[in-house]
């Protein structure tokens, strides 16, 4: 199984930026566990980060067909891209989003994703392990041979 692993704008300067709102472990130290993680389920990921909304949607056409799932933390992204949430549709990849903090205690405008209703699910506010828990739900239903 192999799966995509999105980061959005600014999510490169994790472990710097607002360390109380997004933790102190980097962006590389995620990758690091996401990446364990996948490969003790017996997957594959394929990372990327980029802060152009372009560079995200060029990375899931070229990419989607050959994957199984995405996991994505869009970044500010979340809030406003349509084109976006338009290449995660087009191209029909299972998806979940994930977000460090929880979008739903902080300001207002972060309240609403246009991703969310594209997406299996959204995990918010549980830090770096959010995208472990979206590992181990691709693994629970890989193995249970179910199709998310």
């Amino acid at each position: 199984m192999k799966l995509l692993f999105l980061n959005g704008p600014n999510l490169n300067l994790l472990g710097t930026r607002e360390p109380d709102i997004y933790g102190h472990e980097s962006l590389n130290d995620i990758v690091d566990v996401v990446r364990e993680r996948a490969t003790q389920s017996g997957m594959v990921i394929l990372d990327f980060q980029s802060n152009h909304e372009g560079g995200l949607i060029d990375f899931i056409h070229e990419h989607a067909s050959s994957a199984d799932g995405m996991i994505i933390n869009p970044g500010a992204l979340t809030h406003y891209s349509i084109a976006l949430r338009d290449a995660i549709t087009a191209t029909g990849i299972a998806t979940v989003e994930v977000h460090l903090s929880n979008i739903h205690h902080r300001e207002p405008f972060r309240h609403h994703s246009v991703i969310a209703p594209v997406a299996i699910g959204q995990i918010a506010g549980f830090g770096s392990y959010g995208y472990v828990m979206a590992v181990d739900w691709f693994s629970d239903m890989h193995q249970g041979s179910k199709k998310p």
